[in-house]
């Protein structure tokens, strides 16, 4: 299972960061933002049911540095993956021949607001900001989906379609969150990946990127 950061029309990367081909090779991360997705990612979960594998996104905000990209804040918006024509297109012309009839749940994948996107993006130049690309999660969906879709783990790396995503969208920064409860106790592992280059062929890998989480002080320094 993968979910759709963003859609490959609205959703355009930031002319001020990096692009796939010069993509960052650190990743530094707020605790703070980190926190306020997995306490987002923590919510949607556990409202996920086998028919219902609801996803969680958020676009990142903060300061591109040439090979460095430092995340500050991110960013909500609503899903209009079942309301908008250009995704319902994508999906069904695209996602679900190339990654298979599961993509036909609406429920699976996203496709960000456009009113939202700019919003986000007007929030990151009011800030002095820039809108460096996205953070999704990957529920353990081998572990409580369906039993005919757990042939597949899920982690912390991309899917297909996932790598397909990236490189439509062109966000220079793409993290993702891996997301699973062990009885009462929620765990999670996190990546950064950058597209794979442009002229690379369509099952090229990801490049992923060091990345680093403030720890927070106990006292300011």
């Amino acid at each position: 299972m993968s979910f759709a950061p963003n859609p490959p029309g609205p959703a355009s990367p930031d002319g001020r960061c990096s692009t796939p081909d010069n993509a960052p090779t650190t990743v530094l991360m707020d605790d703070r933002a980190l926190t306020d997705f997995l306490a987002a990612a923590v919510a949607e979960y556990q409202l996920i049911t086998p028919e219902a594998p609801l996803p969680c996104f958020a676009l990142l905000l903060g300061h591109a540095e040439t090979t460095t990209y430092h995340v500050r804040r991110i960013a909500f918006g609503r899903n209009a993956r079942s309301s908008d024509p250009a995704a319902l297109d994508e999906f069904r012309d695209t996602i679900v021949p190339r990654f298979g009839a599961a993509y036909e749940n609406e429920h699976r994948g996203w496709w960000m607001d456009s009113a939202d996107l700019l919003k986000a993006a007007r929030e990151a130049d009011d800030l002095g900001m820039d809108l460096l690309g996205s953070i999704h999660m990957h529920p353990d969906w081998h572990r409580i989906g369906p039993p005919s879709q757990r042939a597949q783990p899920l982690s912390e790396r991309p899917t297909p379609m996932d790598r397909h995503l990236f490189g439509c969208t062109g966000w220079p920064l793409n993290l993702i969150c891996y997301l699973e409860r062990r009885r009462d106790v929620f765990y999670h592992a996190l990546a950064a990946w950058a597209p794979a280059p442009r002229n690379a062929s369509g099952d090229a890998e990801c490049t992923e990127a060091d990345l680093r989480i403030r720890t927070k002080a106990l006292v300011e320094v």
